[in-house]
């Protein structure tokens, strides 16, 4: 495969290269609008089936009315509610949303009597608008009507969980662009410093810029066709473009660099190239792609939406790494050290004497390797033990800015209201037997027996701990009765939680659905426990069957599964000590949040641990690419180590730039994924891959290539290699 690509490359570059113009082009034109297009917010996180879906259903079909509290307005003129400043500000808001079509319904403490909507001091009140159920996306349209409205009134601020969304998306969105601004300027010059040439340092970014409109071409696509995607996709495809671009153009460009050095034909070097570092790139894109596509086993749309924007952007890194950038190098040839002061312009590869530092290093962590692999291990394990201390948390105001309405309104409702409307524990029954009508099928008594039963419910719910107050029963139709139970403690706290288990544990002849956000928080939980290990193994064993099929053992691929998980309990752990317990959490712009968000975990473990396979493989084709050339056990690991060293350390430290960049997002779950995949490329690039390798695998010895007789069998026989092509040599200092 890659020999045709090569003579493709050779025999048609110009056609090849204007192709490829025109194919950006047209991904730029129709990939470009899904960054305004897409949506995001609370449904990204909802449980498709769940007893809270289900409940939100019911409710939403029996009143035509949504059940997550709304467009919630705090209104604080600085005066009292009975004065008339505060009841002309409730009037105008009250008037804003009675006008618009999407509410159901207004709820105003001079219209309802109601001291929960007042806050314990007097001097604040709240105004509910209630949403109509099925109005799709116009309830975004809604919110940025009404804030548009309230713009510079001092006394109004909007919160509610869809004011929530809105302003999730809104920030997404800025922070993305803000990111980019930030990363390619820093991504620029670190390229000229690692590439030595103007040239050279811009095809990296030529190269991420064509991945990412590929990959929003892409997006757009599923979500038109297949399925909704969330916004929150754009960041990560933003960030994992431009980094698998830069490592397989740092990769491929290194490696061509060295065949020139070797070869001066330009077209033998493009063909020795893709034999070697593109059939890396093969390797390390299935890994990628494999960790992402294992997202696919969740069912909410946040997760799959990653895996979505994951396997596009490594299949499209994969296909312009492979057939776009032979093609510049074809016509660029010797021209790609152009433009560089004659002190720079050296090869990438440079210094390839044994002597050098990564070759030292590599040696000398292999004399001391007993101590060496005690050493890193124990210090991966260590950072990872607060880890073991984690607590979990979901996208809501905290998630927000300090400064942003909705995170301001659900502050002020926690500290001085005697209730937040969002935290209460709704409780739907279905009575057995009852109709459609106003009265159950029997009539009039059957809706006397289906109250009595409701009622006896409402006692035992009220009997739990964690249970301040249940409002009582209120009938949405024949058959539905909704009671609304206030918490002891905040929502999503583990009382309240304890709470919503506890409730759907009371027997009875009725079907119980329990919503609201707590319940919402405890499906979320739920589903990604259940269908945790399911991906994981997912991971776990496609990382083993491309490593396997790459060098042929099935030791090195479980050895590489070891450390990846100790990578990844390091970074957890880390994680932990930022935004749970907040050491640091200053230096990325925010507080300690006492909890990670819950999703974090299983998105960091399909990133990190395909990225850490994915170095994994470039540092171990070097090495089986020196074994293969005659090199003895240890001299082909100071090979491997020497030659990737310098190449893959920058890689590391380029992917760091674009994935960190995340961590400037104001979005506190962004910030976690950004800091997250950085740290776990930095652990894995520095002590992973410098000092457990290489100790590793001096004890190990002829070990490390060990592998039954069947797995062996299925490696010479489905192993992916060139046929036919001449054997690599290593090259000479």
């Amino acid at each position: 495969m890659m020999d045709l690509i090569a003579r493709l490359a050779n025999r048609h570059a110009r056609l090849m290269l204007l192709g490829a113009v025109a194919v950006a082009a047209a991904a730029a034109f129709f990939g470009a609008p899904v960054v305004t297009s897409l949506t995001g917010g609370n449904p990204d996180f909802v449980t498709p089936g769940s007893g809270s879906a289900r409940a939100e259903e019911r409710i939403g079909a029996a009143t035509g009315i949504r059940s997550d509290g709304g467009i919630i307005a705090l209104v604080d003129t600085g005066a009292p509610v009975d004065d008339l400043r505060t009841r002309d500000e409730v009037a105008k808001v009250a008037d804003l949303m009675s006008g618009d079509p999407v509410f159901a319904d207004v709820l105003t403490y001079y219209q309802a009597q109601d001291r929960a909507l007042v806050s314990r001091d007097g001097t604040r009140t709240i105004v509910v608008g209630r949403l109509k159920d099925g109005a799709g996306d116009h309830y975004q349209d809604t919110v940025d009507r009404l804030s548009a409205a309230l713009d510079g009134d001092p006394s109004v601020r909007l919160g509610g969980s869809e004011v929530v969304g809105n302003q999730v998306v809104s920030t997404v969105q800025n922070d993305l662009e803000r990111a980019e601004l930030l990363a390619f300027p820093v991504l620029f010059v670190l390229s000229l410093w690692i590439f030595r040439s103007l040239v050279a340092s811009a095809l990296p970014l030529v190269i991420g810029g064509l991945n990412v409109v590929l990959t929003l071409l892409g997006l757009r696509l599923v979500d038109r066709l297949v399925a909704p995607v969330s916004i929150f996709s754009l960041n990560l495809v933003t960030a994992l473009g431009l980094g698998l671009a830069i490592d397989y153009s740092l990769l491929i460009v290194s490696r061509f660099r060295s065949e020139l050095a070797a070869d001066p034909d330009v077209g033998r070097a493009v063909e020795a190239t893709l034999r070697t570092a593109g059939r890396t790139i093969l390797f390390s894109s299935l890994t990628v792609s494999a960790a992402m596509a294992s997202l696919f086993v969740f069912r909410q749309r946040f997760l799959y939406s990653m895996a979505v924007g994951g396997l596009l952007v490594s299949a499209s890194a994969l296909l312009v790494a492979l057939l776009v950038l032979p093609t510049m190098l074809r016509l660029l040839g010797r021209h790609i050290d152009a433009l560089a002061p004659a002190r720079l312009r050296r090869s990438l590869e440079a210094p390839e004497n044994t002597d050098g530092g990564w070759f030292a290093l590599a040696r000398g962590v292999m004399r001391g390797a007993p101590l060496v692999a005690i050493g890193a291990s124990a210090l991966l394990v260590v950072l990872g033990l607060p880890f073991l201390k984690v607590a979990f948390t979901t996208v809501g105001p905290a998630s927000l800015p300090a400064g942003a309405s909705s995170r301001v309104v659900d502050d002020t409702l926690r500290a001085d209201f005697p209730a937040d409307p969002l935290e209460s524990v709704q409780v739907v029954v279905a009575t057995a037997g009852a109709g459609a009508g106003g009265e159950g099928e029997g009539g009039a008594g059957d809706g006397d027996v289906a109250r009595q039963r409701v009622d006896a419910l409402r006692a035992g719910i009220a009997a739990l701990p964690g249970a301040a107050s249940v409002a009582p029963a209120a009938q949405l139709d024949g058959g539905t009765w909704l009671l609304q139970v206030t918490p002891e403690e905040p929502g999503l706290s583990g009382r309240s939680q304890a709470l919503v288990k506890d409730v759907r544990a009371l027997p009875g002849p009725d079907e119980v659905l329990v919503g609201g956000q707590t319940a919402g928080y405890v499906d979320l939980k739920d589903s990604l426990t259940g269908r945790l290990p399911a991906a994981a193994l997912i991971v776990l064993l496609t990382s083993v069957l491309v490593l396997l099929l790459m060098t042929g053992s099935l030791v090195l691929p479980l050895k590489a599964v070891l450390m990846n998980l100790l990578t990844l309990a390091a970074t957890f752990g880390i994680l932990v000590l930022v935004f749970q317990w907040g050491h640091g959490a200053g230096l990325f712009g925010a507080d300690a949040q006492n909890a990670l968000d819950a999703t974090q975990p299983v998105l960091l473990f399909a990133m990190v641990f395909g990225l850490s396979t994915d170095y994994g493989v470039f540092l171990l084709a070097r090495i089986k690419e020196a074994r293969d050339a005659g090199a003895d056990e240890t001299e082909s690991v100071a090979q491997g180590l020497g030659r990737t060293g310098r190449v893959v350390t920058a890689a590391a430290v380029l992917f760091c730039v674009a994935l960190g960049a995340l961590a400037t997002s104001r979005i506190v779950f962004i910030k976690e994924l950004g800091l997250g995949t950085a740290l776990g490329v930095l652990l894995d690039a520095t002590i992973v891959r410098a000092l457990l390798v290489p100790s590793l695998m001096r004890l190990l010895g002829r070990w490390n290539w060990w592998a039954p007789a069947p797995l062996r069998w299925l490696h010479e026989r489905f192993g992916l290699r060139e046929g036919g092509a001449p054997p690599l040599v290593v090259e000479k200092s």
